[in-house]
């Protein structure tokens, strides 16, 4: 360790050099000593090993300071004289030397002082940094004062040292739990909104319905859903559609107002919270929602028509069901309602919606058990030929009589198993009953309906390719009907699984044509057999000249392009000979058959099959 000497009297020099010499036959005898008694003198407990530096000039001792804090070689302690002449004294040169150094140990050696200690003290403070030895000095008081001056600013250092790290921790942690703070607010923030819109989500308008509902007053819950979303997604892509969303969202803030609250649920749907007096009032405020979101809107460059459903339902102060899963399954009843009445309306919720539901599910639950309990059966409806009106295919039917509700017909319980998936369960039964039929029919194909939801299933094609190789059953014999919104759905997939049916030689009938919105695109590009003219135009023949010229038109497109024509609901003998008259293929309705069940369908096709026989066989 460094110790910096300043006195003007050369003589006292030579005594802090004499003192702090440690001789080598002082050095034996700390060796003898440690023998003889153990170690009683450890190294610990020597002086440490010191560097002196003379100076008898306060200024040039000031410089020397200066340069060792430059250099990172600091002095520990400095016995300084106060009186030395010419120069500065020794209170100045402690003062500055002390600004320079403010950790060094400063020791005021000297016999007479112009100064108090307190005088110095205050310069060259602080109190516990400096000390005073008188002239003349013992060695041993040098030397100690020195060894414990420099183990203290040994243990300054270190403790200085520890405590910047300290404070860089504590720095740190501060800035850890700052940013812990931040990711926890982030991290709530982000469980009680959108991603997408940044708007309250589920979770959040449920806590809200929640405090709402514990209110004495009145609200109203909306729940809203975007018409015709899919179509903006399968057209201008995902991209598009969130856009969508964020814009809506926005819109539905702006028109609610500070007054209510706006989540989106989900999907293209969204909640609504708001005050109103009466149910009046909450239909006007829906009506004026819908209204809000019925604009064209600009979505990546293209012009996209908006359109929203609303169901609503109004919790007053006294409402018996006022808990936040009766209020939401209540507004989503309604919802429902708005859709079936033909969307872009509001629709506030009812007990009679309860009832409908209640309806639905008992028919979606008995249907679940009506093909192993035997209550499905198929019925036959002949299709004749133009020419000599012989049977050339049969239209199976589907009939479900259930023991709890009667005859139920498949208007009412298609779309419940389309909803619930059971359509699949039903569609694999009614083929294989379909193609079961066909080995006791001398040659008539039959033709099934498939839902879109049927025709959209994971490897369609495939799927009936194994159930004719199953029966034994060649491809001609079946024919497949769909709707044009089985495949506007996905145009490209649709347009694929059309070529797989007909490369592997099934028959493809497009039924209900002429109500579609996509129907000479259709025929153009997807492979078809035969054009089905929807039963409206047939029962509009005699009575609106526009129902007769559609008619006429489709069998000639039908001629023009190779395809079959089928006319269906043939209720009378005027629209039979017409439709033969017009060059229609094919004919069915019940002026020539009602649908019969499979044994009446075998006798039929025989006896049809007998008929064409016998007239070939006329001279």
């Amino acid at each position: 360790m460094r110790i910096l000497i300043v006195d003007d009297e050369p003589t006292v020099h030579e005594s802090y050099r004499r003192s702090f010499c440690r001789s080598d036959a002082g050095d034996a005898l700390a060796a003898m000593a440690a023998d003889l008694y153990d170690d009683i003198d450890s190294p610990a407990d020597r002086p440490p090993d010191f560097v002196l530096t003379h100076h008898v000039q306060g200024l040039d001792a000031v410089e020397a300071v200066r340069a060792g804090v430059a250099d990172g070689d600091r002095f520990a302690v400095a016995f300084i004289d106060v009186r030395m002449p010419p120069g500065i004294d020794g209170r100045e040169t402690a003062a500055r030397i002390r600004a320079i150094d403010p950790e060094i140990q400063i020791v005021i050696v000297t016999g007479y002082s112009d100064f108090s200690p307190l005088d110095i003290s205050r310069v060259a403070g602080p109190a516990d940094k400096i000390f005073y030895i008188a002239k003349p000095f013992e060695v041993e008081e040098i030397v100690q004062t020195a060894t414990a001056l420099a183990h203290r600013w040994q243990l300054d250092r270190e403790l200085a040292v520890t405590r910047a790290v300290l404070a860089d921790k504590i720095v740190l942690l501060e800035e850890q739990a700052l940013e812990l703070a931040a990711n926890e607010s982030k991290a709530v923030h982000m469980a009680n909104h959108d991603a997408l819109t940044d708007a309250p989500n589920r979770l959040a308008f449920v806590r809200r319905l929640t405090e709402q509902v514990r209110q004495p007053h009145s609200f109203a819950m909306a729940m809203i859903d975007l018409d015709r979303f899919k179509q903006v997604n399968d057209t201008l892509g995902h991209l598009a559609g969130d856009e969508l969303i964020r814009i809506t969202c926005s819109i539905l803030i702006d028109a609610v107002g500070a007054d209510g609250f706006v989540a989106r649920l989900g999907g293209d749907e969204f909640g609504v919270l708001m005050p109103v007096t009466d149910e009046a009032d909450a239909v006007r405020k829906c009506d004026a929602l819908i209204r809000a979101c019925s604009t064209s809107f600009s979505v990546f460059g293209h012009s996209v028509q908006g359109a929203a459903s609303v169901g609503l339902v109004v919790v007053d102060a006294g409402d018996d069901g006022r808990e936040p899963v009766s209020v939401l399954r209540r507004a989503d009843l309604a919802l429902n309602e708005a859709k079936r009445s033909g969307r872009g309306v509001a629709r506030a919720y009812d007990d009679s919606m309860d009832e409908s539901i209640r309806f639905r599910r008992g028919i979606e639950t008995g249907l679940r058990g009506a093909i192993a309990r035997g209550e499905l059966t198929l019925l036959y409806q002949p299709i004749f030929a133009r020419e000599g009106l012989e049977i050339v295919a049969f239209e199976a039917l589907l009939r479900w009589n259930s023991p709890e509700y009667g005859a139920i017909g498949p208007a009412m319980f298609i779309p419940i198993a389309e909803e619930s998936n059971l359509i699949h369960e039903l569609g694999d039964w009614v083929l294989d009953e379909a193609l079961r039929m066909l080995p006791h029919w001398p040659g008539q194909y039959v033709s099934v309906n498939f839902s879109p939801r049927q025709f959209r299933r994971p490897n369609f094609a495939g799927l009936v390719m194994d159930r004719l190789n199953a029966w034994g059953i060649a491809a001609d014999r079946l024919q497949i009907e769909i709707t044009e919104t089985a495949i506007f759905d996905n145009a490209d997939r649709a347009a694929e699984t059309l070529s797989q049916l007909r490369r592997m030689g099934l028959r493809i009938a497009l039924d209900d044509f002429g109500t579609g919105y996509s129907s000479l695109y259709n025929i153009r590009t997807f492979a078809l057999d035969c054009l089905k003219i929807d039963r409206s135009f047939i029962d509009g023949m005699g009575r609106e000249r526009e129902s007769a010229a559609i008619v006429h038109s489709i069998i000639h497109l039908g001629r023009a392009l190779g395809l079959e024509v089928v006319a269906e609901g043939v209720e009378t003998d005027a629209q039979v000979q017409a439709l033969r008259v017009a060059g229609c293929s094919q004919l069915q309705g019940y002026h020539l058959a009602r649908p019969v069940d499979a044994a009446a369908a075998i006798a039929l096709a025989r006896r049809s099959d007998g008929a064409i026989a016998a007239r070939r066989a006329r001279p």
